[in-house]
């Protein structure tokens, strides 16, 4: 949940011991079925649905589309198909690059060397969703060419979240010791960004020198790093890893102001807040997300303490209440508390899901029936809207996950095929809109529908996956043991306390 249109800028939102064999063992229970008892993926496109009706017809009737288990069933395997699709773009165009550019069919690198950025945030959906060969293929493209040892700097959040998460991930499913050997070399080339005063880390490290830069931070980046680095901790037995890790959380929240609010942006160096806007979206949001999901994949007592302290004014002083019963979440001061943007936007979009995952399903409900209503001002969701006017602030369209990721927390707690259909409705969207020859592109513009010549790993690292799981049986991956970071890298908690 983080803000990557460039990756040397702030966030887009915005989340071991075990040896081979236990590993494979645990893999199993992850994974529906063995790799001999799945049934092979089909090469050509899954079978055709009934489409939603278009944003125009959709716009006078609220209700979404009906989606009963055999409908699931489809759906899950057209995400199947459509993964493979944008795969295979990768590997005919990019192999070896980070990201695929989906409609002139080039290249993309974030630095001067690729870090297999989409492999690596590709391999665990890819084996989720029984996609064998593929899988097959981003595994042995990692443990085969993927190197650290670069002279170059890069943002320590996102390759914490995409590649550090996507590792430990991939290890935990595939069993592959070389994975666990990367995620550590990596963690040790991490480690300067947290030699500040205040222990909160420097935006961004040189892989090779371990020199460090950026002094200017926000919550996300100081505090969405303890499921990676603790995971590592837990899975290699060096604790300074979870330590680091912890404290930069912790020192994130003892600076909250006097109502239990953080800022935007602050100095790592000083501890002092340089921008008082709070809020629940990019630069902030998965601070949120790691206070709570930090208690539930490590028993970490401090944690829910500060995510029990944080919760409340949340919804006191973000949560805004419009119109009939319309509930959004806002902008205000970290200070006073006064409101200052009715703005709301796609990576917003994954509270509802952190709510119901925190115990609150009523306002999770009521904030994800806003989230449609954002999506549906032009059939697909734009990075921000004034929910004050419902007028589109910022127009594009990443390709983002979150309003999915959503839906199906919301669909595993109620069980209301409500929410499949909301993700029947997303997902044909997504499709009808982006789909390219090579793959998926993004959209500058929502109302225009015309397209980007992007595709970010998140895309395979959570926007598949999650469409996936919300159409998927509960068998396809068990919900309660494991822990997706902000990435979406499921993390199980296989160590001993």
């Amino acid at each position: 949940m983080h803000d990557v249109s460039n990756p040397t800028n702030s966030p887009r939102r915005a989340l071991r011991g075990q040896r081979l064999a236990g590993a494979v063992v645990m893999a199993l229970t992850l994974v529906t079925g063995t790799a001999c008892s799945r049934k092979p993926a089909a090469e050509t496109a899954a079978p055709a649905t009934t489409e939603t009706p278009a944003p125009a017809a959709r716009a006078a009737n609220a209700d979404v589309p009906a989606v009963d288990e055999a409908e699931a069933a489809r759906l899950a395997e057209q995400v199947k198909a459509e993964t493979r699709h944008a795969w295979q773009g990768y590997m005919q165009f990019a192999k070896g690059h980070d990201d695929l550019k989906p409609i002139s069919g080039q290249p993309r690198d974030w630095y001067e060397k690729s870090l297999l950025m989409s492999p690596v945030d590709a391999l665990d959906t890819l084996i989720l969703l029984g996609l064998d060969k593929e899988a097959t293929e981003a595994r042995e493209l990692i443990a085969t060419q993927l190197s650290f040892d670069h002279d170059m700097y890069v943002q320590n959040f996102e390759i914490t979240i995409r590649l550090l998460g996507g590792l430990i991930s991939g290890y935990q499913l595939s069993g592959d010791e070389r994975l666990l050997k990367l995620a550590e070399d990596l963690g040790k080339r991490l480690l300067p960004v947290f030699e500040s005063k205040t222990g909160l880390p420097y935006t961004h490290v040189n892989l090779r020198t371990g020199k460090v830069r950026g002094t200017v931070s926000n919550p996300a980046e100081t505090g969405t790093l303890l499921i990676e680095f603790g995971a590592l901790s837990k899975l290699t037995g060096n604790p300074i890893y979870y330590d680091k890790a912890k404290r930069a959380l912790t020192e994130t929240f003892n600076r909250r102001s006097k109502i239990g609010l953080v800022g935007l942006n602050i100095n790592v160096e000083t501890g002092e807040w340089t921008n008082p806007t709070s809020h629940i979206a990019g630069g902030i949001d998965s601070y949120y997300e790691y206070l709570f999901k930090c208690w539930k994949l490590f028993g970490d007592a401090d944690c829910k303490r500060m995510w029990d302290e944080s919760i409340g004014p949340i919804n006191q002083y973000l949560a805004d209440e419009v119109r009939e019963g319309e509930l959004w979440y806002g902008y205000a001061d970290m200070n006073t508390g006064k409101r200052t943007q009715t703005t709301y936007g796609a990576l917003d979009a994954f509270m509802p899901g952190l709510l119901a995952f925190g115990g609150d399903l009523e306002r999770a409900k009521r904030l994800q029936e806003s989230s449609l209503k954002m999506w549906r001002l032009h059939g697909i969701e734009p990075e921000a809207i004034d929910y004050g006017k419902m007028e589109v602030t910022s127009p594009g369209y990443p390709l983002r996950p979150e309003i999915v990721e959503s839906a199906y927390y919301l669909h595993h707690y109620t069980g209301d095929a409500r929410y499949r259909g909301m993700g029947k409705e997303f997902f044909e969207d997504f499709v009808r809109h982006t789909r390219t020859e090579h793959g998926f592109a993004a959209l500058k513009d929502v109302r225009s529908k015309e397209k980007n010549d992007s595709m970010e790993s998140f895309l395979f690292a959570e926007t598949f996956k999650y469409y996936y799981l919300l159409f998927a049986p509960k068998t396809a991956l068990d919900f309660d043991a494991v822990v997706f970071n902000t990435e979406a890298h499921p993390i199980r908690k296989t160590w001993k306390d």
